[in-house]
């Protein structure tokens, strides 16, 4: 699993285009140590965990192997009213049908 969890945090951080040190800046850890969590030398905590998958946009379970992220999809509804959300959930809903 462990090895899972090192090539899905760099393979995350490197399809989003971020560096170690802009990813470390924004969770608030060093950049060493990110580097450590990439190389398989240290387990991230929970709470660094939940924070990348945050950032990453993917599940905790997709970065620690545990689920294929090709076949979970998100939609990032930041800023739209609960109308909007609303909306997009019935447009979802009558595809499935």
């Amino acid at each position: 699993m462990f090895i899972a969890l090192s090539t899905n945090l760099k393979f995350s951080r490197q399809a989003l285009q971020l560096t170690r040190k802009t990813v470390a800046d924004r969770i608030g850890i060093s950049a060493s140590t990110l580097a450590d969590y990439e190389n398989g030398h240290a387990i991230p905590s929970v709470n660094v965990l939940v924070l990348l998958a945050e950032l990453y946009h993917c599940s905790t379970d997709y970065l620690l192997g545990l689920e294929d992220k090709k076949n979970v999809r998100t939609i990032d509804i930041t800023g739209l009213t609960d109308e909007q959300i609303r909306a997009i959930q019935g447009v979802v809903n009558s595809m499935r049908l």
